[in-house]
């Protein structure tokens, strides 16, 4: 174990459009931040090819690149972004109380704010043939890759109202979206049900999984297989879109932050505030409805904002 304990203003747990914004704005607020980055540096916006949505980019840039200019506008700055893990929180719940916590079990830091930005990591099938074109066509979120697929064929996975929303954006956009959902029902909610049954382009096909993804370097097509009769059939469609739905990076909060049902955290109104003082949320770890990266930014400003605010009231 580490003999000594660092003594900071402001810690950011974990990286991406979130992180890093709080990380530029709390640094400009002269907090002098340090952000432990996590295990994926960046965080889920580094396994996306193209991003052409972000406001900024006239051209467009990659998930990667688009990481790496945020982190060097943080540091910039004077943010220390350091790659590591927290691995215990031990936060007080009185107003002005200091936050203890150990990263990679071993270094000891001691916080007057936390900032945390951890996210939420799409599920996906689990076969080599999915992670092997992730890039290539295959995505977990429709509204940030549907536009590549303008005009074309394409397949949801999934039988939520997240599969439901993304098959009838994509309908909008590609000519034919087929949409597999495992069991013989679906588990979204009636109306959306009764949108994805109107909408003329998609196709639903009940009882029926992905057995393999196809195409060497982009995705040219699935072999999807009948669970019940177990005939397969190929489907030619150029992107493969995951919508199983997203585990929030949360379990090292658990029994500290209030959460909701499925793990994201719950912060207060229109604020970052969790209910812990001096600790705040941003980004897909507090947010299950818009999930994008230009959203998450905005988040993590006014986590810092939040934060800033907060060690100003303290004085």
């Amino acid at each position: 174990m580490s003999d000594t304990t660092e003594k900071i203003k402001c810690l950011i747990i974990g990286s991406g459009p979130a992180g890093y914004t709080a990380a530029i704005y709390a640094a400009r607020a002269d907090m002098k931040p340090i952000m432990y980055t996590g295990m994926q540096m960046g965080g889920q916006l580094t396994t996306t090819t193209e991003v052409d949505n972000f406001p900024g980019y006239a051209d467009g840039t990659d998930g990667p690149a688009m990481m790496e200019d945020m982190k060097k506008q943080a540091e910039r700055f004077g943010t220390d972004v350091r790659f590591g893990m927290v691995t215990k929180v031990e936060m007080s719940d009185q107003v002005g109380g200091i936050h203890k916590v150990i990263i990679d079990e071993t270094h000891h830091i001691e916080a007057e704010t936390i900032i945390i930005s951890t996210g939420a990591s799409a599920k996906y099938l689990g076969i080599e043939s999915e992670q092997r074109l992730m890039g290539g066509g295959v995505s977990a979120c429709a509204t940030c890759d549907g536009f590549f697929y303008k005009g074309q064929d394409v397949v949801v996975v999934g039988a939520g109202d997240t599969a439901a929303e993304e098959a009838t954006y994509l309908s909008n956009i590609c000519r034919k979206v087929t949409v597999l959902v495992r069991k013989d029902f679906m588990r979204a909610s009636k109306a959306m049900q009764h949108r994805v049954n109107k909408t003329e382009n998609i196709e639903v096909l009940y009882n029926t999984e992905i057995d393999e993804i196809l195409g060497a370097k982009v995705v040219e097509g699935v072999r999807a297989i009948n669970n019940k009769t177990k005939e397969t059939h190929r489907i030619d469609v150029t992107g493969v879109f995951i919508a199983i739905g997203h585990t929030p990076n949360s379990d090292l909060f658990k029994g500290v932050l209030e959460m909701d049902e499925t793990g994201y955290l719950v912060t207060k109104g229109k604020s970052t505030k969790t209910n812990v003082p001096g600790v705040f949320a941003s980004g897909d770890i507090q947010d299950k409805e818009y999930r994008q990266a230009v959203t998450a930014a905005g988040t993590g400003c006014m986590a810092a904002l939040d934060a800033e605010r907060y060690l100003g009231a303290l004085k």
